[in-house]
């Protein structure tokens, strides 16, 4: 493979098209929104230059790199003669659907098209093409640049060729693929969200603090970042999602989100993205500052 087609250029969007220019690949970067695709290409420069600083990349490398991603605001122009489809627009299934739908209609036969959803079915989004064999999830994980892990998903009639395709091809992006089935939630956010969403039960029910819950979580059980932290990078309208996909999919009561979760996303108050959630993010993210609301 050598041109790579990727829809959105949100945060996932942007960071899936470093990855494979990054690695040689010709990319085209499609969103509807120029302004869009404006400040994707400077948050990849952005990364970049945190790669040179750190002595991973050369100045000619990113300069390489940026050559290789051409940005679209036709999607039919910017999937012309691609070999993969990445989609990496936001986590809505009526939305995916069509775009799938689409795809399926201006795309090559042969193209793969592959979803980097984090909990809506495979199957379900493949059933909107004719080529449901050729359909397949590439779950990246955030920051695509940095994160290792990508969870590749076979839809009910994902093929074995499709699927061998994917996982060599994420080996030649420096990432580790991991296949699993198509069930709600994969395995990454099946068991990460009940985690989070407990977090937030913790707190809802005054049994901690923000600061504690996760520094118990963090200290205790070695991860690097909270729950709580982790959910305002995340996006708490998007683990919201997340949880209802779970908790619809499977019909377990477990699953069911935490009212405090679904009041604060109601409220606008979506983590880093918005500038609060659990935490205050208006000064950045590099101090943590619990949210006034959650301050004793």
């Amino acid at each position: 493979m050598k041109k790579i087609a990727v829809i959105g250029s949100g945060t996932m969007g942007n960071g899936i098209a470093h990855v494979f220019a990054q690695n040689g690949f010709s990319v085209s970067l499609i969103d509807l929104s120029e302004d869009a695709l404006k400040k994707a290409l400077s948050t990849i420069e952005k990364n970049l230059d945190r790669q040179i600083k750190k002595e991973l990349i050369s100045e000619a490398h990113k300069n390489t790199t940026l050559k290789n991603i051409t940005t679209y605001t036709d999607t039919k122009a910017g999937v012309k003669e691609a070999e993969l489809v990445v989609e990496a627009a936001t986590e809505n299934t009526d939305l995916k659907l069509k775009i799938f739908k689409d795809l399926d209609a201006i795309c090559d036969p042969d193209t793969i098209l592959a979803s980097n959803t984090s909990s809506i079915s495979i199957t379900k989004i493949a059933a909107s093409t004719s080529r449901s064999e050729k359909v397949i999830g590439m779950h990246f994980m955030n920051p695509v640049p940095v994160m290792k892990l990508v969870e590749v998903i076979r839809g009910y009639n994902t093929s074995d060729e499709t699927t061998a395709t994917v996982m060599e091809l994420s080996k030649t992006l420096g990432k580790a693929p991991v296949e699993v089935n198509d069930y709600p939630g994969f395995v990454a956010n099946r068991i990460l969200m009940p985690m989070i969403n407990e977090a937030i039960y913790s707190l809802f029910e005054g049994v901690a603090g923000v600061e504690e819950i996760d520094t118990v979580m963090k200290l205790g059980m070695a991860h690097p970042m909270g729950p709580l932290q982790l959910a305002d990078f995340i996006g708490l309208d998007v683990c919201l999602s997340i949880l209802n996909v779970l908790y619809e999919g499977l019909g377990n009561q477990k699953y069911a989100p935490c009212p405090l979760l679904v009041n604060m996303v109601q409220a606008g108050h979506k983590g880093v993205k918005t500038g609060s959630g659990f935490y205050s993010w208006s000064h950045g993210t590099k101090d943590l500052i619990v949210a006034d609301r959650f301050k004793k």
